[in-house]
């Protein structure tokens, strides 16, 4: 519900009070959500993507997924969609994210009257943080009309209203692990044995899947019947800012197309790292190289 357009530079050194000139920069159409299109679509998944959109640089947004044949169907807003600065320079990456334009009632209610058309043979990713002015019971109100139109929800949301939704039986929820420890209530989760406790608490209160996205650690897929885990391949970091994003659509997609459990998440972890090791989305051509490094390890 709160885009972007990301902007990826690169400096030799970045000084303060200083003119940096940068020696790469790149602008993508963005917002975890967004990602999530251009994954799909990449998998051959024809998606529509919706949300917030208002100004130059919602036109921009909403170009780029139409140029990649993805379908669109925004809320249009006053004010300007946001741009987020990411900054690289040596071993050093600075963030700088924007809040973006506030969102009246009307934009809101318009959103929720076109998920209300959506069916048993669709799936509703929501992910990313949410616009000013919009209130984080939305994502409750959502997953009561997953279970009422009978949608499949899926969540990559770091509110706590979360454990709200859990009640209505999502799909598949992706926090990473910090944020996992932040729905238990704790500083930190330092052991995978803590992060399987935590992931089947978050079951037993009504998620049917949980992916955790671990960054350098690999990954954590936690069922009824299963509890899988991955490493991560080895590379240089240069975005890590799409990396769980990336994760999450190649496992949901994968699994769409009926791939096997543990094939989706050594695809998933390896794609998840092929976009951490570039500016931008993976484009999947060495996902067969770091497949290869790609264990996985079966829980009871």
């Amino acid at each position: 519900m709160n885009p972007a357009i990301d902007l990826f530079t690169e400096f030799e050194q970045f000084s303060p009070f200083v003119v940096n000139r940068s020696t790469f920069e790149s602008y993508q159409a963005n917002g975890k959500a967004i990602n999530i299109s251009f994954i799909l679509k990449k998998l051959n998944i024809d998606n529509t993507a919706t949300g917030f959109l208002g100004g130059f640089t919602g036109n921009f947004i909403e170009e780029e997924l139409v140029k990649n044949s993805i379908g669109t169907n925004f809320i249009k807003v006053d004010g300007i969609t946001r741009i987020n600065t990411f900054i690289r320079s040596g071993e050093k990456e600075y963030k700088a994210v924007n809040r973006g334009p506030e969102i009246n009632t009307t934009a809101q209610e318009a959103l929720l009257q076109y998920i209300k058309t959506f069916t048993n043979k669709d799936t509703l990713f929501v992910s990313g943080s949410l616009p000013r002015g919009v209130k984080d019971e939305i994502f409750v109100t959502i997953a009561q009309l997953s279970k009422e139109q009978g949608f499949s929800l899926i969540l990559d949301i770091s509110s706590s209203r979360l454990l709200d939704c859990l009640p209505y039986h999502p799909y598949l929820i992706k926090p990473n692990d910090e944020e996992l420890a932040q729905l238990m209530g704790v500083p930190t989760l330092e052991s995978v044995e803590e992060l399987i406790a935590a992931a089947q608490t978050l079951l037993n209160q009504g998620a049917r899947r949980i992916l955790v996205s671990r960054g350098e650690e690999g990954a954590l897929y936690v069922d009824k019947d299963n509890i899988l885990l991955t490493n991560a391949p080895k590379g240089k970091v240069v975005n890590t800012a799409c990396a769980g994003d990336t994760m999450l659509a190649v496992f949901a997609g994968k699994m769409m197309q009926m791939e096997g459990l543990e094939e989706a998440l050594i695809e998933a972890t390896a794609a998840g790292s092929s976009t951490a090791f570039t500016a931008g989305l993976s484009d999947f051509k060495d996902i067969p190289l770091l497949k290869k490094q790609i264990l996985i390890e079966k829980r009871k």
